[in-house]
């Protein structure tokens, strides 16, 4: 194993364990729980890249469906990503693919040039947040309408989209700080 293969796999490591860090930092108050998810995943894909913090993102979920408790609520196994809130921990997959092709492929996030930069890297995050919130939005409804009857797009949008918009904002601009801070630091 190379020194850059090295690495790449502890800025990885390290990504999984701060994604779980924030998932220990929880509140729940409806069906889906306020945790530091969000605000840890935006750092680590926008601090180590969007194929170190995707690899990060498939190691945290791995680590909970074989049964860590490394999900809010310190729970794991396959049974917490089968629930209604499943859809919001698998999402993260798709959100840092979507960050992967939009920031590091479409707006070339890593800009010398400051201000674009944190533009490029916002508008990636933004995208990727949506379709985290669509993707878990209808594996809610799914799984909900499964376990308790049917309920309506509204209904799901109050429980897992609304309240949430302005804590991830608030989360996506203390990432943007985070990885600014460590751009010196950590070698993309």
């Amino acid at each position: 194993m190379n020194k850059s293969t090295t690495y790449n796999l502890i800025l990885s490591a390290l990504g999984a364990a701060l994604i779980t860090v924030g998932a220990f930092i929880s509140l729940t108050v409806m069906a889906v729980p306020f945790t530091l998810q969000t605000l840890m995943i935006f750092a680590v894909l926008m601090t180590i890249g969007g194929k170190r913090g995707l690899i990060s993102i498939v190691c945290y979920i791995l680590l909970g469906a074989v049964g860590l408790p490394v999900f809010s609520g310190f729970k794991g196994g396959f049974s917490v990503l089968m629930g209604p809130t499943g859809g919001f921990i698998i999402g993260f997959i798709v959100m840092g693919i979507v960050y992967l092709l939009l920031a590091d492929k479409v707006f070339a996030a890593d800009s010398k040039e400051r201000g674009k930069r944190i533009v490029f890297k916002v508008i990636a995050c933004v995208i990727s947040l949506v379709v985290l919130y669509a993707f878990g939005t209808v594996w809610f409804m799914t799984v909900y309408a499964s376990q308790t009857g049917p309920v309506g797009v509204w209904a799901a949008l109050t429980m897992c989209v609304i309240p949430f918009i302005i804590p991830d904002l608030v989360k996506l601009a203390a990432a943007v700080a985070v990885s600014e801070a460590c751009r010196g630091v950590i070698k993309r």
